[in-house]
């Protein structure tokens, strides 16, 4: 879940109830400051991330939350796999993603 839907999640929450818990509130304060495109656009930034090969949901999700525009900021993300990704889909992330600054 992209932070653009957990802040979307804990709006409604907001107003469905009293008060958030403390966590709950902590992590509304979080999204709301980060998520920087719509629930909508983050879930179709993720369907078309998720068309490139090799790209697992997490990391299209994490790549909607981060937004990157450097080839460096998408590396960073897949640090952990034991893959990298190409050069034409590095660039490929990175056009996909202008589109949703």
């Amino acid at each position: 879940m992209s932070l653009a839907e957990i802040k979307d999640l804990l709006e409604r929450e907001k107003v469905a109830r009293p008060a958030l818990s403390m966590e709950q509130s902590y992590a509304y304060q979080h999204a709301s400051t980060f998520a920087r495109v719509t629930p909508e656009q983050a879930q179709k930034l993720v369907k078309d991330l998720s068309e490139i090969p090799m790209m697992s949901e997490f990391n299209a999700v994490k790549i909607a939350d981060v937004l990157p525009t450097h080839a460096d900021d998408v590396r960073a993300i897949f640090a952990k796999e034991r893959f990298a990704l190409s050069k034409e889909d590095m660039d490929r992330v990175l056009e996909i993603v202008r589109q949703y600054l």
